[in-house]
């Protein structure tokens, strides 16, 4: 099983070594958390393909080839620095931090609860709800509490 933490650590080594576009397992969480950093503007492109490349048509996924599928990310700059300056995991396999929605709350207002650093301007905190994987901002609008994934930068 493939976690949020193995995307972070290819997200941030892929605009270290400053690549164009980098693979990740595709599964259904990676999706959703590549999805995020899309909608956020931290990454231009979200593609499935195979170990090799991109698919330029639809290819869908079966079980003959579930084990080559991946999501290509293509990875923004900003005068030659990347946007994404640092994404690290909040919930570990050895330590899952589960909040209500007052306490996301509080963390989408700035301020620390608990082990976690509110969020500061430029930061985002990627959750994982009843509702899917969204940004800390759209669970405090829909009210609903869950497991904190990973923050960005």
């Amino acid at each position: 099983m493939v976690g949020v933490y193995d995307l972070c650590a290819r997200v941030q080594n892929g605009f270290r070594a400053r690549l164009g576009r980098i693979a990740v397992p595709e599964t259904k969480l990676n999706l959703a958390v590549s999805r995020v950093l899309y909608n956020q503007g931290f990454v231009s492109s979200v593609t499935r393909g195979t170990h090799v490349g991109p698919d330029e048509s639809y290819v869908p996924t079966t079980n003959l080839n579930v084990a080559e599928r991946r999501l290509w990310l293509t990875l923004k700059y900003y005068q030659d620095s990347p946007v994404l300056r640092k994404m690290r995991c909040i919930s570990k396999p050895s330590r899952k931090i589960n909040c209500d929605a007052n306490q996301f709350r509080t963390l989408a207002a700035g301020q620390a609860w608990s082990i976690v650093k509110g969020v500061n301007p430029g930061e985002i905190i990627i959750v994982s709800t009843t509702r899917g994987v969204m940004e800390i901002q759209d669970a405090v609008r829909y009210g609903i509490g869950g497991n904190l994934l990973a923050r960005a930068n």
